[in-house]
């Protein structure tokens, strides 16, 4: 794997790091700032509104500017915020704090993904987007939990502070390791060009499959937990494993799931799409019982995460003559589809029906997805269109 992926993973680890670490450290941050624990969780989705909503904007904004020099800039962001909230005083300036970063991380991995197809040849392409989608893998399976231990023994201030170590080393590594002159193509700064690539049904449709993809993954994921107490039986302190054995499953996934985007796309992902529902639909079945309920939840992960990377590298493919805007969107899509998918959870433990009817959902948001991406596939085929070529080297 080329040295420069490895710069942009480390980057993407640091910012999947910082995104999912506070839920581990909620507890001591919400005590330092004098705040309960529900007040506190804005910091959660204050991160993902600031990744969905300016994330895009701030691509936009720097569409001139070149993208190793963005890429730096986006780090050395994170570097400085990682410093800032580890000296926030307050809940309302740590929640500004974690917004701005989540700004830069949702700019940031728009624009990695770009750089990061742009930089191996065309069949690499998956597994090159597959590396970039491990940071965040591989930050819950290592990050995630070496940073709430950090805060449990030394506060949670420590856990911000070895962030902006791994900020720091993120930015050494992109300045050094980085080339500039394969990674800057010709930005289109005209935003009609941007728009018009949204408009190709490949892209559309690869969006609406990203919001089914979250759906049937975090309408249960959310409340995996109370899931696996109430429904499954498992006790509270196996839990921590079962949820490693899932982020586990997710590692490999990313990387299966860049391979077969690399083999035959569209024909993975609609197997894998459809797999899905059948495996959301095992885990209905088995979930009162726990060795099984373990195995598919194991499955589920490296399933979730093996579409992710199909699904991204259709994007970029298609909109590789305009990209700033599609890129960016990518985090966006997922972000919000998080957001709706555990809004959706909520509404139906609301309407009482219960944690073990959660996958159900999912089954339904695979079967629009299977459809969707069926129907996309045919079309291409059908109109032998063909993705455009990228932009012309400057």
């Amino acid at each position: 794997m080329p040295l420069p992926l490895i710069a942009l993973f480390l980057a993407a680890f640091a910012f999947g790091t910082t995104e999912f670490v506070i839920a581990g450290v909620l507890p001591e941050v919400a005590e330092g700032l004098g705040v309960e624990i529900p007040t506190a969780g804005y910091l959660v989705s204050g991160y993902a509104i600031g990744i969905a909503v300016g994330g895009p904007l701030l691509t936009l904004a720097t569409a001139r500017i070149s993208r190793k020099t963005l890429l730096l800039g986006l780090t050395v962001a994170f570097t400085i915020g990682q410093a800032a909230c580890a000296m926030a005083q307050d809940f309302p300036a740590m929640l500004a704090l974690r917004v701005a970063v989540a700004v830069a991380h949702g700019a940031y991995f728009g624009v990695a993904m770009v750089v990061a197809v742009g930089l191996v040849p065309e069949r690499q392409r998956g597994m090159a987007v597959a590396l970039i989608l491990s940071g965040l893998t591989v930050s819950n399976i290592v990050g995630v939990p070496a940073g709430t231990a950090i805060g449990n023994i030394w506060g949670w201030q420590a856990t911000f502070w070895v962030m902006c170590a791994l900020g720091i080393a993120a930015l050494i590594a992109i300045a050094i390791l980085l080339p500039s002159g394969r990674t800057e193509k010709k930005r289109s700064s005209n935003l009609a060009d941007e728009v018009r690539a949204l408009s190709r049904q490949q892209v559309w449709t690869s969006l609406i499959l990203m919001l089914m993809l979250m759906i049937g993954q975090f309408c249960l994921y959310t409340y995996i937990t109370p899931f696996l107490l109430e429904v499954t039986g498992i006790e509270a302190r196996f839990i921590p494993w079962v949820l490693l054995l899932n982020g586990v499953g997710a590692t490999i996934g990313v990387f299966v799931g860049g391979k077969l985007a690399d083999w035959k796309l569209m024909p993975s992902l609609i197997a894998m799409l459809a797999l899905q529902g059948v495996l959301l639909a095992v885990i209905y079945a088995v979930s009162p019982y726990p060795v099984p309920m373990v195995i598919a939840i194991t499955l589920w992960g490296a399933l979730n995460f093996s579409i992710g990377a199909p699904v991204q590298t259709r994007i970029l493919t298609w909109t590789a003559d305009a990209s700033n805007l599609a890129s960016s969107l990518i985090p966006s899509g997922f972000n919000i589809g998080i957001a709706l998918a555990a809004s959706l959870g909520a509404a139906m433990l609301n309407a009482g029906y219960g944690y073990r009817s959660l996958p159900l959902a999912g089954i339904v948001a695979m079967v629009v997805a299977v459809v969707a991406a069926a129907l996309s596939y045919a079309w291409e085929q059908r109109s032998r269109a063909r993705p455009p070529a990228p932009a012309s080297a400057s």
